[in-house]
């Protein structure tokens, strides 16, 4: 699946990383490359199918380059191991494994046999199985989901949930994570029950908002399994791995011991040298494939081809071409969301695409439409600093522009007053539409907001787009609230509405969230968090400390009566609105960072941390005001009255966070 860290965290997108000779002080060394499989006579086109000026893509070219690029790339970047496989006019070209598939045994990846985990790059395969079903008439992408299930997804607006919605993430549901990955095998969940225990809202206008939904995913391939009479596994086994060939591949969990002993292992990174443990996904539909190289290239080549691969065929032509040329559009003139692939187009090249994270796997797949091209590559472990981000976003890139080459087309662009004045329009704080909204994970959106900033030279930056260097990227205008990366091709666009800048998004993201300005109240959130949680510290800490001075000085407790019990009390108050904050943000980051903690093992500790938020903010917060009413109405100095009406406020504070965002309440849904 897509990184859900890095989206509600507000990490980085990633750029271009450098030449190929990245680093050569690998923590473990690469492993021998296996022989590419050959590729027949037909597969390697001719010098004159290239553009002109650009290298011809033979098997020798891209087989030296990738030789050139993806070693160094992994040493670099930590990772122990990679497949990289390109077709092209229905064939193979190179399929190779780099590093190892396991370092405790320092098996080299084979792109034959060792299978690999593309994370939501699986989606492709849900959404292939639907468009089946659509092309069979079984299915109506515009009909109300709810006739095909045997639960309800409540309207909003008056507007049903559709297939056509869920393919291009469009439904307007919240994030939802609970049980999205567990190393626990008896912690899987059977998909109906998985989607029954809980239905996200719908926080977005229908149709309207591109919010990336697993849970809208793993709710095609229930409807899947309701309107073909078999179970979602057996379906795929039967319509598409069958007539593919992919005897290597499949969606089961736990995999079948066959395959599980081509598995590769999952790092953290390769210097660390541990072995994950296999991740099980209770939302399959939305990512627990598990394939090879040479499976995925035979995936990639009938899309390619329209749906036929061979004599065999997955997807009739016409529902082929609308499954890739149905655009929904995002922001702007951005990249759309076709029926489940993004549009990557770059170059002048028509191009889709998906890619998919799970914890140690990072994998990508790019189609290039119109040149009967494929790439996918899948890396084994998460890596240094956002390395697998940098290295696909650099390898399909650096592909596009080796191999298919183009003229870019010149930007009229604006004045250099129009840009400043645009760019003051743009700056703020926003936050991503794919988000949760309604449970107590959504503390996580007051971590990571995404913050615009206008440069001197006109120019924007955007916190949650870091270049390779770890420097926000520049982006410059180059028309009308249409701004272009200074460093590659990559767009920014916003909508405007009376004046007013409302959303924006970028590629690469655009067709799959967008990024809404925030109140200035909620801009103020973080800000007036991290004042309330430092004020409430301060008198906790102040609490011991005071003591020690008085014991040490000799100095008697100057207070008495019921300015000492309201004292004494206050401080009680503030510890507990402390603790029941760094509870709550505490598992939530935590929760984000590991997400095995998001498996349903953890509900016993969501419930009690959330009940004892219950009972421990509105105390706090009513201890709070009352010690500030006391004080105020007595002989107190004035610093003393100062402290307790902020202390008051840090506390009703932290009431209001508890509520706001859920953490006050019971259950353990999200």
């Amino acid at each position: 699946m897509r990184s859900i860290h890095q989206i509600l965290c507000g990490a980085a997108l990633t750029a271009l990383v450098a030449v190929p000779l990245l680093a050569q002080d690998a923590a473990v060394p690469p492993a021998p490359v296996p022989a590419t499989s050959p590729a027949p006579a037909a597969a390697v086109p001719a010098a004159s199918d290239a553009p002109a000026g650009a290298p011809a893509l033979t098997r020798e070219d891209v087989g030296a380059w990738l030789d050139g690029f993806m070693p160094y790339a992994l040493a670099n970047g930590d990772i122990a191991g990679a497949v990289v496989v390109v077709v092209k006019d229905g064939q193979v070209l190179v399929q190779k494994g780099y590093g190892y598939a396991d370092l405790a045994t320092r098996t080299p990846v084979d792109p034959d046999a060792t299978l690999f985990r593309p994370g939501s790059v699986s989606k492709l395969f849900t959404w292939t199985a639907v468009m089946q079903l659509v092309g069979q008439g079984k299915l109506d992408l515009d009909a109300d989901v709810n006739q095909y299930l045997d639960f309800e997804i409540p309207e909003r607006n008056g507007k049903p949930v559709t297939l056509r919605q869920v393919m291009t993430h469009t439904t307007g549901m919240e994030e939802q994570i609970r049980g999205l990955i567990t190393a626990k095998e008896d912690e899987i969940t059977p998909l109906g029950d998985a989607l029954k225990h809980w239905t996200p809202q719908r926080i977005h206008v229908p149709g309207a908002t591109p919010a990336y939904s697993n849970y809208a995913t793993a709710l095609a391939g229930y409807i899947v399994e309701r309107v073909s009479g078999q179970s979602f596994d057996d379906y795929l086994d039967a319509n598409i791995f069958k007539p593919l060939g992919m005897t290597r591949s499949s969606f089961r969990q736990p995999l079948p011991p066959a395959l599980l002993a081509g598995m590769s292992k999952g790092y953290a990174k390769a210097s660390d040298g541990e072995a994950k443990d296999y991740e099980f996904i209770s939302l399959a539909p939305a990512g627990s494939l598990a394939a090879t190289g040479t499976d995925m290239a035979k995936f990639m080549i009938a899309h390619l081809q329209d749906g036929a691969f061979g004599e065999a065929r997955i997807l009739d032509a016409a529902t082929a071409q609308t499954m890739h040329g149905t655009g929904q559009a995002s922001v702007g003139p951005l990249n759309r969301m076709m029926l489940g692939f993004y549009e990557t187009s770059v170059n002048g090249h028509r191009a889709i695409s998906h890619g998919g994270d799970t914890q140690w796997f990072h994998s990508d797949l790019q189609l290039f439409l119109d040149d009967g091209i494929g790439l996918f590559v899948s890396m084994n472990s998460a890596g240094r600093d956002g390395a697998t981000g940098h290295i696909r976003y650099a390898l399909s890139r650096g592909f596009a522009d080796r191999y298919l080459p183009g003229t870019p087309a010149k930007a009229a662009g604006v004045s250099k007053e129009d840009a400043k004045v645009h760019a003051a329009q743009l700056a703020g704080t926003y936050t991503s539409s794919r988000r949760p909204d309604s449970n107590f994970v959504s503390l996580a959106n007051l971590l990571g907001p995404i913050k615009v900033v206008a440069n001197e030279d006109g120019t924007i930056s955007v916190t949650a787009a870091m270049g390779p260097n770890g420097v926000p990227k520049k982006w410059r205008e180059i028309a009308p609230y249409l701004w272009q990366d200074t460093i590659s091709t990559d767009r920014l666009a916003a909508d405007v509405v009376d004046g007013k800048v409302t959303r924006f998004s970028m590629e690469p993201y655009a067709p799959i969230m967008v990024f809404e300005r925030l109140s200035a109240w909620r801009a103020l959130s973080m800000p007036l968090l991290v004042a309330s949680l430092a004020i409430v510290l301060l008198t906790v800490i102040a609490w011991p400390v005071s003591a020690l001075v008085r014991r040490y000085y000799g100095v008697r407790y100057a207070l008495s009566g019921i300015d000492a019990r309201a004292h004494r009390l206050v401080r009680i108050g503030a510890l507990l609105s402390l603790l029941a904050t760094a509870a709550a943000l505490g598992l939530v980051v935590g929760m984000l960072s590991k997400l095995e903690m998001t498996s349903p093992g953890t509900d016993g500790l969501i419930i009690a941390m959330r009940l004892f938020a219950t009972l421990a903010l509105p105390l706090g917060a009513a201890i709070a005001v009352w010690n500030a009413w006391h004080v105020l109405r007595g002989r107190r100095k004035w610093l003393a009255k100062l402290w307790a009406v902020l202390l008051a406020l840090a506390c009703l504070f932290l009431l209001w966070i508890g509520i706001a965002h859920h953490v006050v309440g019971f259950g353990a849904n999200y």
